[in-house]
């Protein structure tokens, strides 16, 4: 596609043409346009949405999808909690879980209990975790 018919079809999205914005979504997605999926996700398109966040899964790309998550969307956070955890990023887990995100939370515990981190299980047991101190007991025990 020419820069002329790429200019012409986002021209024909913004006057409403549905067929046109469908279009761009698939064509950004296709040349993996983070770009124009964030510029279609941002006027309120679901779908540039959840385009934008599997490739921006697929990418690793925290950024974008920290921007969304902190947003309110749920598939934005499910997604960042697993390459958070994949990369055993406790700091963005903590992050999600110190807000609210009980995912983030058990992956954090998960993950505090695999690295035999004591000092995160006992903040969480304090703050009221059942789990955490729970793990905590056991680590402790061994």
């Amino acid at each position: 596609m020419t820069e002329s018919e790429l200019s012409e079809l986002r021209e024909r999205a913004e006057n409403g043409d549905q067929e046109a914005v469908d279009e761009l979504i698939e064509l950004a997605a296709e040349r993996s346009d983070m770009d124009e999926l964030r510029r279609l996700a941002d006027n309120g398109n679901a779908t540039a949405t959840d385009q934008l966040i599997e490739l921006a899964g697929e990418r690793g790309d925290m950024d974008v999808l920290r921007r969304l998550a902190d947003s309110g969307n749920t598939d934005a956070a499910d997604q960042l909690i697993e390459l958070a955890a994949e990369r055993s990023d406790m700091d963005e887990l903590r992050r999600l879980a110190d807000n609210g995100n009980a995912t983030a939370t058990d992956q954090l515990i998960e993950l505090a209990t695999e690295l035999d981190d004591i000092n995160e299980l006992r903040r969480l047991a304090d703050k009221g975790n059942t789990t955490a101190a729970e793990q905590l007991l056991e680590l402790t025990a061994e």
